[in-house]
């Protein structure tokens, strides 16, 4: 029988494996592009997705130092989920920079969640207030889900940007 972690470190893989198809079939020169109608850009949903697989598994379910890990402190501010996407993509780091801290982060997340037991998972996350999480459990399941949600909007904007469906 698999356990809980190994089942939550695969969904979260097969989610990450589909955002990588996505994205590598779109040229770093369009990250920071905003189509007609959009409010968020590739690179926006790239830098967000790497903050909060940081913030939601490598923070509260596995307590790491974010900076630690490879996420730089200036990309929380940057990325949170309130934040008005920038078409100026000088407000950001280059493209390039924002999909090596994605990579770095994915890494540092599968690493220490090979730390965690089956029994580490139903503890509440203390201080971490989250409309649809309290238990390390429901955060790192959430990091697949949410991840799926962006996908959802690269999608999207590789569409708006002129690309062909992938399929």
């Amino acid at each position: 029988m698999q356990s809980r972690i190994s089942l939550l470190t695969d969904n979260i893989n097969f989610a990450r494996n589909y955002t990588v198809e996505l994205i590598d079939t779109i040229p770093q020169a369009e990250w920071f592009t905003m189509p007609p109608g959009c409010p968020s850009n590739v690179a926006w949903q790239v830098g967000h997705l790497a903050t909060a697989e940081a913030r939601l598994v490598l923070l509260r379910a596995c307590e790491r130092d974010l900076e630690a890990e490879g996420l730089p402190a200036e990309y929380i501010p940057l990325f949170l989920r309130t934040m008005v996407v920038e078409p100026d993509a000088a407000k950001y780091p280059p493209a390039q920079e924002i999909r090596a801290v994605f990579d770095r982060i994915h890494e540092a997340a599968l690493r220490a969640l090979k730390g965690l037991s089956d029994n580490d998972l139903d503890v509440i996350v203390e201080g971490a207030q989250h409309r649809l999480c309290r238990t390390k459990v429901d955060f790192i399941r959430w990091c697949s889900h949410h991840e799926f949600l962006h996908t959802g909007q690269i999608g999207l904007i590789r569409r708006m940007l002129g690309h062909k469906p992938v399929w």
